[in-house]
């Protein structure tokens, strides 16, 4: 079972690829040879490149890691990856901590990393600031889309050594 849905998965990927590299390469094919008669204008470019930086061992950068990686694992909702979130889990949570997640989840019968039982739309990592000997992070995650979106403040506390020690809904400030 688990080979044919890598399979499916490896399916979907490759035709996503090809749908993307048809999509860029068919338009540019086409406009080549109208342009070569024509002098090419030029471009202005009304919306900015984004991007997206961090640094090796900045607790804002390691934080907006594992939620990244942690809504795409629970996120495909054909295919989620329950085996990724728990790995993700082990390597960024604290053991201690991880334990008392697991009995928030039990007593709340909700995902305690994402504080509900879907995945944000879109969600925003800001830097709170030391904390003791540690430091907080601020996620702000956006369920929903439209006029009905619902937004969610955690306060996720780093220890020193870069592993997640607690998630709320309070600041530790």
């Amino acid at each position: 079972m688990k080979s044919i849905t890598t399979a499916r998965k490896h399916l979907r990927r490759t035709a996503l690829i090809a749908g993307v590299v048809a999509a860029v390469a068919l338009p540019l094919g086409l406009n080549a040879s109208a342009q070569a008669s024509a002098p090419a204008p030029a471009k202005v470019s009304a919306v900015a490149p984004r991007s997206v930086s961090g640094t090796p061992g900045q607790a804002m950068t390691r934080v907006a890691d594992f939620y990244g990686a942690y809504i795409d694992a629970k996120g495909d909702y054909e295919d989620p990856d329950a085996a990724l979130a728990m790995a993700l889990r082990r390597h960024y949570l604290t053991p201690d901590f991880a334990l008392r997640l697991a009995a928030w989840e039990e007593e709340n019968g909700v995902d305690g990393v994402l504080r509900a039982q879907n995945v944000p739309a879109r969600w925003t990592v800001t830097d709170n600031g030391a904390v003791g000997h540690g430091h907080e992070v601020i996620v702000t995650l956006t369920f929903g889309s439209g006029d009905t979106t619902q937004k969610v403040k955690l306060f996720v506390l780093l220890e020193r050594y870069d592993h997640i020690v607690d998630i709320g809904t309070t600041s530790n400030r």
